[in-house]
Order: C-alpha cells, then sequence, then structure tokens
C-alpha cells in the first residue's frame, strides 16, 4: 500500500507543482502540458511489457528497479532543473509508473485469498487516492517553505523510503513476490499467451480509458472550470475538489466490503456511474452553490470511488492464471491513453470559454462507462449460466 500511495505522489508531484514550476523552469503551461503528456505516452508504451516482465522476474524485482527510477527521475530534476531536464525526467518517471499497476496487482491477486480480495483491492486503491489528495497540499507547502528544487527532492525522498519498505526481508512483499513459472515455455505457454487477447480484456482496456476520462476531467480541470465558469471563488473551488478526492478515497473502502459480497461487479459499477452521472449532470447546468457544491462533488467522489475495487475483481477474473501481473499491465494502458487524450481536451475547452464542457464531458463519459459495465454484466451473466448448465449435464 506504501508502494502505491507513493506512485501517486510521484504522479500528482508536477500537476501540483504547476504554478511555481514556470518560474524555475522559465516555460509555460503549454510546456509543462507537454512534459505530461510524455509522461503519460512512455507509461502507456511500456505497462504492458512491464506486465510480462513481472510475469516472468517476479513482482518484487520490477518494483523495486521502478520505485528506484522514479526516484531518479526528481532527484535529476531537483538538482538540474530545465525544460530539457524536464522532459527525460518525465520520460523516465512514465516508465517507473509503468511497473506500478502490473506488479502491485500480481502481488495481490497472488498472495491474498479470494475471500478477502476484494477488500483487499479496496485498501491498495485507498492508499493510491490518500497520496492523490494529499500532494498538493504537501508539496506546494514545502515549495513555499524551503523552495520547488526542495519539493522535487522531497518526492524523491518519497519514494527511497517505500523502497526501503519492501526490501526488509519480513515484509509481505518479500514473501509473496518470487519469479514466475520459469517452466512456462512452450505450446501450454504459448497458448495462455494467445489467451490473454480476448475480447474480454479488449473491452476491460476501453474501460479503463473511460474511468480516466471521467474522473481526470473533475480532478485536474474543475477548479478552472468552476471558477472560470460559475463564478466560483477559488477557495470554494479548492474545498469542492478536496471533497471529491477525500471521499473517492473513502469511497474505495467502501467498495472493498461490497466487492465481496457480490459477484455482480460489473452491475455494482454501472449504478455508482449512473448516480454519479446524475449529480455531475448537477454540477454542469451550474444550480450549486458554497456548500451544496462541496456536499455533491463529495457524493460524486465517493460514488466513483465505490466502483474501484469491482472495476479490479473483473480485471482478476479477465485474467489467465499466472497471467496476472501481463493482464494488469495491458488494461492499465487505458489509464495513460486517457491521460494522454483528456488534458488536452479538456484544455481546449477552457481556452474556447467553454468551462461547463469540462462537466458535461465528465457526464458523457459516465454514462458510456455505464452502458460498457452493463453489456459486460449481460456477457458475464450468460456466461455463467452456461457454466452451470455444462457442469448440470
Amino acid at each position: 500500500q506504501a508502494v502505491h500511495f507513493v506512485s501517486h505522489v510521484h504522479i500528482m508531484l508536477i500537476p501540483a507543482l504547476l504554478p511555481v514550476l514556470p518560474g524555475l523552469l522559465g516555460v509555460g503551461f503549454v510546456e509543462l502540458g507537454v512534459a505530461l503528456a510524455v509522461f503519460n505516452i512512455v507509461s502507456a508504451l511500456v505497462q504492458a511489457p512491464l506486465g510480462y516482465a513481472v510475469d516472468h522476474y517476479g513482482a518484487r524485482k520490477v518494483l523495486k528497479a521502478g520505485l528506484l527510477l522514479g526516484s531518479l527521475s526528481f532527484v535529476l530534476l531537483a538538482a538540474s532543473p530545465g525544460y530539457a531536464v524536464l522532459l527525460v525526467a518525465m520520460a523516465m518517471a512514465g516508465l517507473a509508473n509503468g511497473v506500478y499497476h502490473p506488479a502491485d496487482y500480481a502481488l495481490l491477486a497472488n498472495g491474498i485469498e479470494p475471500a478477502r480480495l476484494g477488500r483487499s483491492f479496496s485498501i491498495h486503491t485507498f492508499a493510491g487516492f490518500l497520496g492523490s489528495a494529499v500532494t498538493p497540499a504537501v508539496f506546494l507547502g514545502i515549495a513555499a517553505a524551503l523552495g520547488t528544487r526542495a519539493a522535487l527532492a522531497a518526492g524523491a525522498v518519497f519514494g527511497v523510503a517505500a523502497l526501503l519498505l519492501i526490501s526488509i526481508p519480513g515484509s509481505g512483499v518479500y514473501r509473496v513476490a518470487r519469479p514466475a513459472n520459469k517452466q512456462d515455455t512452450g505450446p501450454a505457454a504459448a497458448k495462455g499467451r494467445v489467451r490473454l487477447f480476448t475480447p474480454m480484456i479488449g473491452v476491460l482496456t476501453v474501460l479503463f480509458i473511460l474511468l480516466n476520462l471521467s474522473t481526470s476531467a473533475i480532478e485536474k480541470f474543475s477548479v478552472a472550470a468552476l471558477v472560470q465558469g460559475q463564478g466560483l471563488t477559488l477557495a470554494w473551488a479548492n474545498a469542492a475538489l478536496t471533497a471529491f478526492l477525500l471521499s473517492s478515497a473513502a469511497g474505495v473502502l467502501c467498495g472493498g466490503a461490497l466487492a465481496d459480497r457480490t459477484r455482480r461487479h460489473g452491475l455494482v459499477a454501472a449504478l455508482a456511474f449512473a448516480l454519479a452521472a446524475a449529480l455531475t449532470a448537477l454540477v454542469a447546468l451550474g444550480l450549486l452553490q458554497g456548500w451544496a457544491l462541496v456536499v455533491v462533488l463529495g457524493a460524486i467522489g465517493l460514488l466513483t470511488g465505490v466502483i474501484a475495487p469491482s472495476r479490479d475483481m473483473l480485471v482478476k477474473a479477465a485474467a489467465p492464471p499466472g497471467a496476472e501481473g501481463k493482464t494488469f499491465g495491458l488494461v492499465s494502458t487505458g489509464f495513460n491513453i486517457g491521460g494522454a487524450i483528456g488534458p488536452v481536451a479538456f484544455g481546449w475547452m477552457l481556452d474556447q470559454r467553454l468551462p461547463n464542457g469540462i462537466f458535461i464531458a465528465s457526464v458523457v463519459f459516465m454514462l458510456l462507462t455505464v452502458l460498457l459495465t452493463l453489456a459486460q454484466e449481460m456477457y458475464s451473466a450468460r456466461r455463467r449460466a452456461t457454466e452451470q448448465l455444462a457442469r448440470a449435464l
């Protein structure tokens, strides 16, 4: 969980420091946006290959390499700030970020008993959401007190601390992670590789793209949209975003308990996102102000957080045995694809003075998610019925 917390700290560190980075690097926000795109593009390209590395060499080794590389990227930028260095650092951090989902989820899938897997996924996801929620306040505070370069260096310190933690021989990571299935060669292994690229894996990858687009619209652009489009003060807009982020973290804990009590994970996700879409539409209409807006965005965060463990259980169910790292690595590229597309589209809306379009776009992506998860749930129900019939015969 500490590693997932740190991974989200590293993801959010540059976005959190956007107000102060232009002064340090001598660049504008467009250049900083390009750097963030580099991060997401590299992550998208490497996650699937790193999933294979996780299953072949063992999650612990790959995870330690990712933490070390991610920490070095921020050390490099702190030691020699400049735009060219920023691009190199973001490429390094993107490569490191590609490690976390396949390695973390392979550890959970292989090290946790099935009856507790939903709650384990929820605690894992909670740690990541919490990392995202605290990063802006913590690192902007460090930048204000000690300077921007110190804030960047502090990001590296977080990574080194997590690296030392998972290197302890008595840790759960040390016990669970071991090289997987070196004997997996020949026809059987080839058959397993073919099974990995199934229609269900493709559907789940698209689902991850839609999830990123729907939530990142709020997470990264809602403050600017609320200030520009609805006349809110910066303080109220930040309060609403904080409510969304903290409630998202709380929601995944609730979702974990729910995921362990049902097999209808697609139905859980569809219902939660349908309610979130309805509430987001209220925000888009500009009908809410003050505490009402804070409460509603908090409820949206809770609902979008609830589905995270069910989402992960869907991926676990679709993964061939022994291929959890590859499967999670493949479908997690959806997050990075969304992360590369979304900022360009949402930034264009703000430039065109269409701030409420941020929330409208989020509603559209949420509704598409609902349709996709319902279709997946219908397919899974038919498959379960077929399997039960075959056993009965």
